[in-house]
């Protein structure tokens, strides 16, 4: 079972969610895919590293060949190449390496070569996989390693798979999500909050995933995140209480599931909700 762990931004939970679910189970994988600032590691404290770089192809230009005709600059829709004086120069870091230009050169002047724009770390801590990507600064894109570490959760045989996302919306969330069984919304108790809820709410809904929500810093007093799920009929996976003593151990990069007992049971039963709701889904869409 794949189960993928959202938020519309940063700071709302998700981590401290994937991980916590990650440490409950009886054997799990956890895939950082917040490639641009990866920091489950810190809570899990892998061992036995071992890396592999992430290369994406990328177009360079043989200077000898290229007569300057042009075409792979009219052809090139991201402005990734310009002319400088009579030839074609390539700039990496605004390609999209679709290829199209090396196709349309008619002097066989731009090849493809190999620009290494990231890594793959491997660690075990324990009961749980650890599997983090970590995009290089200055690198424009995280897909190619995300959808490396998907290719490699493909061919994880641990029965659980802990996707912890990066935060928003963009391409990178609808990359980690493609192959989830299942997706964790976790959305904080503020009218802001409920932006953001809303904003993963509708990507879900796009791609057809079964989803429900992990509200978290919960208060005594209203919640509007709890009433948009009211209001959308979304299932309540679990509350997390606002918790002087949790965030003090989260800050301390402990995972609190492991450290506190009442966690321990809380994410305990949180797991068993989302496995019930995807059980639940299978048996209604059993095409999913």
């Amino acid at each position: 079972m794949k189960i993928a762990v959202l938020s519309g931004k940063g700071g709302t939970g998700k981590t401290l969610v994937s991980v916590n679910l990650a440490a409950v189970a009886e054997h799990a994988a956890y895939y950082d895919c917040d490639v641009e600032e990866p920091n489950g590691h810190l809570f899990l404290k892998p061992q036995d590293i071992k890396e592999t770089t992430v290369f994406i192809k990328s177009p360079e230009v043989d200077a000898d060949r290229c007569n300057g005709c042009r075409q792979c600059i009219d052809f090139c829709k991201f402005n990734a190449i310009a002319a400088i004086g009579d030839k074609a120069v390539v700039f990496p870091d605004v390609c999209h390496p679709c290829g199209g230009c090396i196709l349309v050169c008619p002097q066989q002047a731009v090849k493809e070569t190999k620009r290494p724009i990231g890594k793959i770390i491997y660690g075990n801590a324990g009961n749980v996989q650890v599997i983090s990507g970590m995009l290089n600064m200055g690198e424009e894109s995280g897909v190619p390693i995300i959808r490396t570490m998907l290719q490699d959760m493909k061919n994880n045989t641990t029965s659980l798979q802990i996707i912890d996302c990066p935060p928003g919306s963009a391409c990178v969330v609808m990359e980690s999500i493609l192959d989830a069984d299942f997706c964790v919304l976790v959305a904080e108790p503020t009218v802001f909050g409920v932006h953001n809820l809303n904003m993963v709410y509708e990507l879900v809904q796009i791609f057809h995933k079964p989803f429900g929500v992990v509200l978290n810093k919960c208060l005594d007093s209203e919640n509007p995140a709890e009433q948009f799920c009211i209001a959308h009929d979304i299932p309540i996976l679990g509350r997390i209480p606002f918790d002087g003593e949790l965030g003090h151990l989260n800050a301390n990069a402990q995972i609190i599931s492991k450290v506190n007992e009442k966690y321990g049971q809380l994410f305990r039963e949180i797991l068993e909700q989302i496995k019930e709701a995807a059980d639940n889904e299978a048996s209604v869409n059993p095409e999913r």
